[in-house]
């Protein structure tokens, strides 16, 4: 149906698309009499009503999927810069090309002094053929015999480097000396970047890219540690209802960008970045890194970006509670909304150097433990940020490339809480004065891992150990077409201890000053070899064993104190309560066959289920010394007990239109009973819903039942949570083709 905009009362007016005809002057007065000896004046030109061709935009703009694109009322038009737009006026007479001429007049709605010098408003006159570039509007006739002759086909094409926003639209009309101005103030369009447009700073030239990166509203993120991985479902819904007015809310009215800078994915985008976390409650989402999430919902708990946004825009208020992957989930969101290729990246092991000095530094105390009033850098066990595909004119490359921005406030860049845009490339050089904060990027991905041993405030530091493969073990994503997980890692960086990766820190740490002036090395010691052994393979409620294996390579006996720790660490590095603590002095002879000795601990649920609710990790370490000797050995590890599995169960094919039973599968892995139990359930063309199941009794099988009615064919994804008072941040999903 097309969007019809009416001229005069004649015609019953839509409530949203109607013009108001505005005679703006007229020169010429004359009387009856003087009328008899002039030559007859042309009928004025009226418009009637405008076609905002929302069929054939959409499709043409790949725009047909936003909410108010569909909406019967209230519908706005979409379309994306760079690209003709077409519409179909009706007008009360033909056009007369040698004696009528029209305009269209295009302003930035949310703006009240626009102008012609800054872009915010442009006079587009109608013309045969096009004369001008990709950098002007340009308005021509387009000739079609399918409709009477009082029809004029239009297409306008805005520049590849218009603002991005919400524009209105006028059309002048001059008919001799008889002047009328129809008003669209009723009329807005949103007009987008363009990643169809070769000419647009955000082009991607794959189709393939652009259905991943634009057009998909589902995806992965993976979160986890290195060593036990999860893939985790996220709805972006960017084409929902509201998504569209919010991502521009948040770039107008939350981070207030000018609009004259609108234009710029650079500006923009690095905009998004502080729009969507709220440090300062301006922002869409309230982080929290506590255990406590109480007036609000465990990160956990979220599955898409629309609950969070719509209630953002219902409130007015940020939302709680976020960590990286929620961020990275919304902002993935309202960049594909404007059109900004996007992805969210995982990155484990991924370093927050403070104090940008390259290095991730911990200092161990004498009971083996890392001291929390020294530390000032972490190492997330993974961190999830997002990349934006785009030009950067700014840095003079003009080639498109990935770039990394990140809405978890972390450090603060130009006075706000936000992130990039990065140029990976830049990263993997090692350009870390390159604009903006690629030195923070770079030392996420690439920081050397420093165990320094501490004996007080007057004593110089011991340095243990140096670990140069630590950081940055792998940064994935979702893979183009597929539910599988892209390993990146190779687009930021060499491999490791290779020259190119040596080279490339040696290049950035030229760039940077940074270092500690006052320790000595820890002594040249090899007889004495130390190995952890961990099981990796524990669901949470079994016992788990921690051993440390030492050997003794020598030609003599050495005395051993050890000191092995279990200690929980949340997954942004920061340390929690300790679990367990054992010590032990023993000796290690050097007979073969007598040279292997283990120090061993052992857990039951008992010890850790409390520390084990949410997402957190434990960390084990070793604090281990040679009698008689300088030498001191140092090792850590991160270990994640493996969370229990939803299974699912279908009854059946499915079929679009008709119900079918999905079963949930679970079995309590505990010891003791799952209080407060709920499942969230969310899918394709299936809205967020909790079952409440209350009690789930210690090792009892149970099953969840509920219906789901596909609304159309193809592949479908449906989500399941499970969250207790012992127990949450339990999820898997389901794919299949209706």
């Amino acid at each position: 149906m097309g969007n019809q905009m009416m001229a005069n009362n004649a015609h019953a007016p839509n409530e949203n698309h109607d013009i108001v005809p505005t005679e703006l002057h007229s020169n010429r007065h004359w009387s009856r009499n003087s009328m008899v000896n002039r030559p007859a004046e042309p009928l004025p030109l009226n418009l009637i009503s405008m076609d905002y061709c929302f069929l054939k935009n959409g499709k043409k703009h790949h725009t047909d999927m936003y909410y108010c694109m569909k909406e019967r009322r209230n519908s706005t038009l979409v379309v994306r810069r760079g690209m003709p737009i077409y519409f179909e006026l009706t007008l009360n007479r033909p056009f007369n090309i040698n004696t009528d001429q029209m305009s269209f007049i295009f302003k930035l709605f949310e703006m009240v002094n626009t102008n012609f010098g800054n872009s915010t408003m442009a006079a587009v006159p109608l013309k045969i053929s096009p004369n001008n570039g990709d950098g002007e509007w340009s308005a021509i006739m387009v000739h079609s015999n399918r409709t009477g002759a009082n029809v004029l086909h239009v297409r306008i094409t805005p520049p590849n480097n218009c603002i991005v926003g919400k524009w209105i639209m006028d059309v002048d009309i001059r008919c001799g000396q008889m002047v009328t101005l129809f008003s669209a103030q009723k009329n807005p369009m949103y007009i987008l970047f363009n990643p169809w447009c070769p000419t647009d700073e955000v082009y991607i030239e794959s189709e393939e890219l652009k259905n991943e990166y634009v057009l998909n509203e589902e995806g992965l993120m993976w979160r986890g540690s290195y060593n036990n991985q999860k893939a985790v479902v996220w709805k972006y819904g960017q084409f929902h209802k509201d998504m569209l007015d919010c991502s521009f809310l948040l770039l107008l009215k939350i981070r207030r960008l000018g609009l004259i800078y609108c234009n710029d994915p650079v500006q923009v985008s690095r905009n998004l970045s502080a729009a969507v976390n709220a440090p300062d409650e301006l922002g869409v989402i309230h982080g929290n890194w506590t255990d406590d999430f109480s007036g609000g919902t465990p990160p956990t708990s979220w599955m898409g970006s629309v609950d969070i946004l719509s209630r953002f825009i219902r409130t007015k208020k940020p939302v709680k509670y976020g960590q990286c992957w929620v961020f990275a989930g919304v902002l993935t969101t309202v960049c594909r909304a404007i059109g900004i290729p996007c992805r969210p990246v995982t990155a484990y092991c991924a370093a927050h150097d403070t104090q940008n000095s390259l290095t991730i530094d911990y200092f161990v105390g004498d009971d083996g433990k890392i001291m929390d009033e020294l530390q000032v850098d972490s190492i997330w066990n993974y961190h999830v940020w997002n990349e934006v595909w785009m030009a950067r004119p700014d840095l003079k490359v003009l080639d498109r490339s990935w770039q990394v921005i990140d809405a978890t406030p972390q450090e603060l860049s130009d006075g706000q809480f936000k992130c990039g845009p990065a140029s990976v490339t830049a990263v993997r050089t090692g350009e870390i004065r390159a604009p903006y904060d690629t030195a923070f990027v770079f030392s996420e991905v690439n920081a050397d891992k420093v165990y320094w041993r501490y004996y007080g405030i007057s004593q110089p530091l011991k340095l243990l150990r140096k670990e140069t493969e630590a950081i940055g073990k792998l940064i994935c994503t979702k893979a183009v077409g597929s539910w599988e997980q892209e390993d990146i890692t190779s687009i930021y960086k060499y491999p490791e201890n290779s020259k190119e990766e040596r080279d490339t820190m040696f290049n950035a740490l030229k760039k940077n000053n940074n270092l500690f002036s006052r320790y000595y090395l820890n002594e040249d010691f090899n007889e004495i070899k130390f190995d952890f052994e961990l099981m990796d393979d524990i669901t949470v409620g079994e016992n788990f064993r921690v051993a440390l294996k030492i050997t003794n390579r020598g030609h003599k006996d050495y005395t051993i104190k050890v000191i092995l720790r279990v200690d929980t660490v949340d997954y942004t590095g920061k340390n929690g309560s300790m679990v367990s603590k054992h010590e032990e002095e023993i000796v290690i002879l050097h007979d073969p066959g007598s040279n292997v000795q283990y120090v061993v601990t052992v857990l039951t649920y008992s010890d850790y289920g409390k520390d084990v609710k949410n997402q957190n990790v434990f960390n084990v370490s070793c604090l281990a010394s040679v009698i008689d000797t300088d030498y001191e050995y140092f090792g850590q590890d991160d270990f994640r007990i493996q969370k229990p599995e939803i299974k699912f169960g279908m009854e059946g094919t499915p079929v679009v239109g008709q119900d079918i039973m999905i079963n949930l599968l679970f079995t309590n892995p505990l010891p003791v009973s799952m209080k407060n139990s709920k499942f969230i359930i969310s899918g394709t063309s299936l809205p967020t819903f909790v079952i409440k199941v209350g009690k789930l009794i210690s090792y009892k099988p149970v099953i969840v039942p509920f219906k789901f009615t596909p609304l159309s064919k193809g592949k479908h994804t449906i989500t399941a949570k499970c969250t207790s008072d012992q127990l949450q941040d339990i999820e898997n999903f389901i794919q299949f083709m209706v």
